[in-house]
């Protein structure tokens, strides 16, 4: 049976399909008649002491023990963050007293620190030098305790 109804496109594919299988035969006889098999010995590297991959295997005269128990894990924070006083003073740059909220300037860190209304134990007003300490907030970091300071 002929293969009358098959298109010039279809045929084209077919034709590159059987290509691409020819020649992958063709590589795989190219490789068995070199002979050259690739030992388990030659596929392996080795990283010297300076973290250089190498062919050769490391001197053990020249291996370290460590001792895992001496090895300290620690994760460094910001050191701003570990202060020994946590009342921090800083300056209110905005307040919107409509809408109860603003923002602190830290004086030593100079970041921007939101304040709430109802953090505040009295009135404040913008450029005003305040006593806040911080606590984590849903968005952030937030000043409770603002109290107003007296130049």
């Amino acid at each position: 049976m002929g293969r009358s109804q098959e298109t010039s496109g279809k045929k084209e594919v077919r034709n590159k399909k059987e290509k691409k299988r020819k020649e992958k035969e063709q590589k795989r006889a190219l490789k068995k008649i070199s002979g050259k098999k690739r030992s388990f010995d030659e596929m392996i590297a080795y990283v010297d002491e300076f973290g250089k991959i190498s062919s050769v295997p490391p001197d053990p005269d020249k291996k370290t023990v460590v001792d895992a128990d001496s090895i300290e894990l620690t994760v460094t924070r910001n050191s701003q963050e570990i202060v020994s006083d946590p009342v921090r003073k800083g300056i209110i740059t905005f307040f919107n007293e409509s809408k109860g909220f603003g923002f602190i300037r830290d004086i030593v860190s100079d970041e921007k620190v939101f304040v709430h209304v109802n953090n505040l134990t009295e009135p404040v007003k913008e450029n005003d030098l305040v006593a806040f300490e911080l606590e984590k907030g849903p968005r952030g970091l937030s000043a409770i305790n603002v109290k107003l300071l007296k130049e």
